[in-house]
């Protein structure tokens, strides 16, 4: 396994689990449609999201706030467009 294959399994993981569990779901789905097509510094990206505090991240994607410039960027902008889709 190579490198950044390792690093997109350790971020999957901490994607997964973030301990909040609608953010949990939405992640997965996420990670499961992105995250194998994702660069180094698009990975780079993705790791200063996890960085943040789970109620920001899921305050944004339910469009009750905006998240500041200087947290933007190509990888949240993706996050912040996709959209979940319920397990049927």
């Amino acid at each position: 396994m190579s490198d950044i294959e390792i690093r997109r399994r350790k971020l999957k993981f901490r994607a997964d689990r973030r301990g909040f569990r609608e953010l949990d779901l939405y992640m997965q789905q996420f990670t499961e449609a992105h995250l194998a097509t994702f660069d180094s510094g698009q990975l780079d990206q993705f790791e200063a999201v996890l960085d943040i505090p789970d109620q920001h991240v899921f305050d944004w994607i339910m469009g009750r706030e905006t998240p500041s410039d200087a947290v933007r960027s190509e990888v949240l902008d993706l996050l912040l467009s996709f959209r979940y889709s319920a397990p049927t």
